[in-house]
């Protein structure tokens, strides 16, 4: 038995692929195109683990997929690659396009193959798991009610309408052609292994450089915070139990305001990593002009998950974050690899 994992190089997918073999030995071949959020150091605990078989391939290149599933045979496929940060998004959405919508599509193609040329004992037990998110719901009122599996989808960035689109790619092809697929759609993820260019790791690295910690407009955008291990067990949970052709909301319970989470930041690095001059890492917060067309409060009700499947997460914010601070502080050289010239570029040019 071998499952198949896209994407698993970058930040959800690396954690998935070692959270997975921690708690399995059933083998993992894991494609990742390695783009620049794509670190192979992120799986150097795996090194001489025969249970992990990595590939350097993309999932819009038919023949190399289609390849992989007919020599490995894989029971299921559990689909991370994509471009996922919407502020890239705005600024070249064709990337985003080419993976998430086409990409996507070529991999359904692949994988539609593979299951049609299956034995019959073999094709009911697959399972083809499509991981999204949260924005894909658009944007909710401070007092309405958090997302469900139900919520209309209505994307409001290039990057959360590529994901839209792919998410419809997979319901048409249970639809129409009976792929077994299941969709998780999360909310933000943190921990480990994650580029510092979205909100937490970023204001981890800005801080300990003495760098300002740039806030958007007033920073009071509502996410929901979702430790990444939990978001693993979540997706391991429903590929076990889930109903195929079905969605399940996937969340943390912890709603938090954008700035309110950078001060937890700071208050939790004065107290790791104090500053040499005794003054707080909330001083080097400032406000800059705020994104196009951001979504101000994203909230996932994951309900479902746990009334049907039996899951819940186990960390809360406070324990989560105090554990990703603690581990960006004793993980600085995968960092310092990760933040070359062009990512200190993309960094000036974002929030000048």
């Amino acid at each position: 038995m071998t499952i198949l994992v896209t994407g698993g190089a970058g930040f959800i997918g690396s954690n998935f692929v070692l959270d997975w073999l921690a708690h399995h030995d059933e083998p993992v071949i894991n494609l990742d195109l390695l783009t620049y959020a794509g670190n192979l150091a992120n799986l150097e605990h795996l090194e001489g683990d025969d249970r992990h078989v990595f590939v350097h391939g993309d999932i819009g290149d038919h023949d190399c997929v289609i390849g992989l599933l007919d020599r490995h045979q894989p029971r299921a496929v559990i689909n991370f690659a994509a471009e996922s940060h919407v502020d890239r998004s705005i600024h070249g959405p064709e990337d985003f396009i080419q993976t998430n919508m086409v990409g996507t599509f070529r991999l359904l193609e692949a994988v539609r193959q593979y299951h049609r040329n299956m034995n019959e004992e073999a094709a009911a037990g697959f399972r083809f798991l499509h991981v999204s998110t949260d924005e894909v719901y658009g944007s909710l009122e401070a007092d309405a009610p958090a997302f469900t599996e139900q919520h209309r989808y209505e994307p409001n960035s290039p990057y959360s309408a590529s994901k839209a689109a792919s998410d419809h790619l997979v319901r048409a092809y249970h639809h129409t052609y009976g792929l077994p697929v299941l969709t998780t759609n999360c909310s933000n993820n943190y921990g480990p292994y994650h580029f510092p260019e979205k909100l937490i790791p970023l204001v981890i690295h800005n801080a300990l450089g003495g760098r300002d910690l740039p806030i958007y407009g007033d920073g009071q955008q509502v996410r929901d915070w979702l430790f990444v291990t939990d978001h693993c067990s979540a997706i391991r949970r429903v590929l076990e139990a889930g109903t195929t052709g079905e969605v399940y909301n996937v969340g943390g319970w912890n709603e938090k305001a954008n700035l309110d989470v950078v001060h937890t930041l700071c208050d939790i690095l004065d107290e790791e990593a104090p500053r040499s001059d005794g003054a707080s890492y909330r001083s080097q917060i400032t406000f800059v002009t705020d994104r196009p067309g951001h979504d101000r409060r994203y909230a996932i009700d994951a309900t479902r998950l746990e009334r049907e499947l039996g899951w819940r997460p186990k960390e809360t914010f406070e324990t989560g974050i105090r554990k990703t601070v603690q581990w960006y502080l004793t993980n600085q050289t995968w960092v310092e690899n990760v933040t070359s010239g062009a990512y200190r570029e993309w960094v000036n040019k974002q929030y000048q």
